[in-house]
């Protein structure tokens, strides 16, 4: 196995059950990296949870957590943060911001703790999957775990 991350860690400080899924990378193509986890992972996609960062025109950042194939309906997210304008985060500024590269983005163990919002219907399921913090890791954790773990509210964003 990898060495731990931040979200591991996050998760075994709060004494949070969590499975680790690794997955080979190296056949990546352009598909979305949550369908390709899906797929690599023989796991429904509507269980693995991608993360998303946007970016208010005040320069506030959020986090969005919500289902492979799932997209953020721009409309909910402006009235869930209050913000006049959103949008995705330039993934230029990924790394700097977060510590994180793209598809290897995790809700927990970021730089700096952002307002998160989990997509609600993750509490119809036992167990999701998010990025580990490294691309080619999953955590399986429950949706609630994830919810106290990272701070998080659940919300309709989709």
């Amino acid at each position: 196995m990898r060495m731990k991350t931040n979200a591991m860690r996050i998760l075994e400080a709060l004494k949070i059950p969590f499975e680790v899924f690794e997955y080979d990378i190296s056949d990546e193509t352009n598909e979305d990296i949550a369908l390709y986890t899906s797929r690599k992972l023989g796991i429904a996609p509507e269980l693995i949870y991608k993360t998303i960062i946007m970016v208010s025109s005040d320069n506030q950042y959020f986090v969005f957590c919500l289902p492979a194939g799932f997209s953020i309906s721009m409309k909910k997210a402006r009235a869930l943060t209050g913000s006049s304008s959103i949008d995705l985060m330039k993934t230029d500024k990924l790394l700097s911001l977060t510590g994180y590269i793209r598809g290897g983005v995790s809700p927990l163990g970021m730089k700096r703790k952002f307002p998160t919002f989990i997509e609600e219907i993750a509490q119809l399921e036992e167990y999701i999957y998010i990025s580990g913090g490294q691309r080619g890791v999953s955590l399986k954790v429950r949706p609630e775990d994830l919810c106290r773990a990272a701070e998080a509210s659940f919300e309709s964003f989709t």
